[in-house]
C-alpha cells in the first residue's frame, strides 16, 4: 500500500515531496499504475535526486513519443473514415492530447478508441480493413460476442504501424445494468476542426466514471481518477450531475467524485456525499500496491474482478460465458 499512497500523494502536492521520500516505491508504483509520465510532468523543475530526475526526463520523452504516436493514429483513422462523412469522436487519452487538455499532460496512451453511431459500424469496419487494419479476434465466438453483446467491434490491428483501434458505439457493454445515451454523447461532441471531435468535458467525465465503477475490476484505476481530477480541475462541474442522470450514471459519477476528493484534494462541491462501505472497499483495491509497486490484497482484487464480470452481464448469461470460455482455453502441458 505504501507505494499506490506515496503516489496519490506525489500527484496531490509534489512539492511536498521530500529528497528522503522512497523514489523506488514511488517510481515503480508509477510504471504500475500506467502514471509515471504524469508523475514526471508534475516534477518537472521540481528537486529531485540526479538517477530519479533521469528517470523522469525519460517518462516525460516517452510520453511526448506516445503523444505524437496516438495523434498521428488517429489521423490515420480520419483518412480512412473521411469518405463515410460520419462523426467521428476520439476517446480516452488520444482524446485528452488532441484537444490539448491537462489530463493528456504525460498521459499513457494505448490502443487508439473512437465512437462512432451504431447504423456506421459496418461502413466504418469495411473502410478501416481497407485502409490496412485486420481483426484480432478471429474465432467465431469471440467475434459473435462483440457484435452482438458488446460496446465496441472486435479490436481491430493495422498490419504495418502494429496499432489498435477499438471502434466503440456506446461505452458500455449491451448487457450491462446502466445504458448510457451513445446520441446524446456524439450530438454533444466537440469538433477539434480536422475532421475528428471528442466528448464534451462532462460526457468526459461519465464515460472514465462508467469505466471504472460501472464496467471495469478497478485495475488502472488510479490513472482513471487522475484524468477525472484533471477534467475537474480544468473545466469544473457545472451541469455535470443532470448529465450523469442522463446517462444514467449518477451513481458512478458521484462516487468517482468523492475518491478524487479524498485522494487528489479536488475541490468538489456540497452535496455529493459521504464515503459509503463500498467506497472504502475500492480505495483499499486501489492502494493496493507495496513498497515496490507489486500487486497486493490478492482477494480483494479477485473479488472486483468478479464483481467486474457480474456487472456487465446477468448471472446466468455470465456462467454460460464463462463456461465455454473456460472448456474452450488451450490445456496446460
Amino acid at each position: 500500500m505504501a507505494g499506490a499512497v506515496t503516489l496519490a500523494r506525489a500527484l496531490r502536492d509534489p512539492t511536498a515531496l521530500r529528497l528522503d521520500t522512497d523514489w523506488t516505491g514511488l517510481i515503480t508504483a508509477a510504471r504500475a499504475e500506467q502514471l509515471v509520465g504524469s508523475l514526471a510532468w508534475r516534477l518537472h523543475g521540481l528537486p529531485v535526486p540526479e538517477p530519479v530526475a533521469i528517470l523522469l526526463a525519460e517518462a516525460r520523452d516517452g510520453a511526448e513519443a506516445a503523444r505524437r504516436t496516438a495523434l498521428w493514429e488517429a489521423e490515420m483513422a480520419r483518412r480512412a473514415l473521411a469518405p463515410l462523412g460520419l462523426p467521428v469522436v476520439l476517446l480516452k487519452g488520444t482524446a485528452y492530447v488532441a484537444a490539448g487538455l491537462a489530463a493528456g499532460q504525460g498521459r499513457h496512451i494505448g490502443d487508439l478508441d473512437v465512437l462512432v453511431p451504431r447504423d456506421g459500424l459496418d461502413a466504418v469496419e469495411q473502410a478501416l480493413i481497407a485502409a490496412g487494419w485486420e481483426w484480432v479476434k478471429p474465432d467465431p465466438y469471440d467475434d459473435a460476442y462483440y457484435r452482438r453483446w458488446m460496446h465496441e467491434l472486435p479490436p481491430l490491428i493495422h498490419r504495418e504501424r502494429d496499432r489498435m483501434i477499438d471502434v466503440h458505439h456506446t461505452i458500455l457493454p449491451l448487457t450491462a445494468r446502466r445504458r448510457p445515451d451513445p446520441d446524446a454523447l456524439i450530438a454533444a461532441a466537440r469538433p477539434l476542426g480536422n475532421g475528428l471531435a471528442v466528448l464534451s468535458p462532462s460526457d468526459m467525465i461519465c464515460h472514465a466514471a462508467a469505466h471504472l465503477f460501472a464496467d471495469g475490476d478497478l485495475a488502472g484505476g488510479l490513472r482513471n481518477l487522475w484524468d477525472i481530477h484533471c477534467l475537474v480541475e480544468e473545466f469544473g462541474v457545472d451541469g455535470l450531475e443532470a448529465r450523469a442522470r442522463h446517462h444514467g450514471l449518477g451513481d458512478p459519477v458521484r462516487r468517482a467524485c468523492r475518491h478524487v476528493r479524498a485522494l487528489f484534494g479536488t475541490a468538489m462541491p456540497q452535496g455529493w456525499g459521504k464515503d459509503d462501505a463500498l467506497d472504502r472497499l475500492i480505495r483499499r483495491r486501489l492502494l493496493a500496491r507495496d513498497g515496490w509497486g507489486r500487486p497486493t490484497r490478492p482477494v480483494t482484487r479477485f473479488a472486483f474482478y468478479v464483481r467486474s464480470h457480474a456487472l456487465r452481464m446477468p448471472p446466468a448469461m455470465l456462467m454460460r460465458h464463462l463456461w465455454i470460455k473456460a472448456r474452450r482455453r488451450p490445456a496446460s502441458s
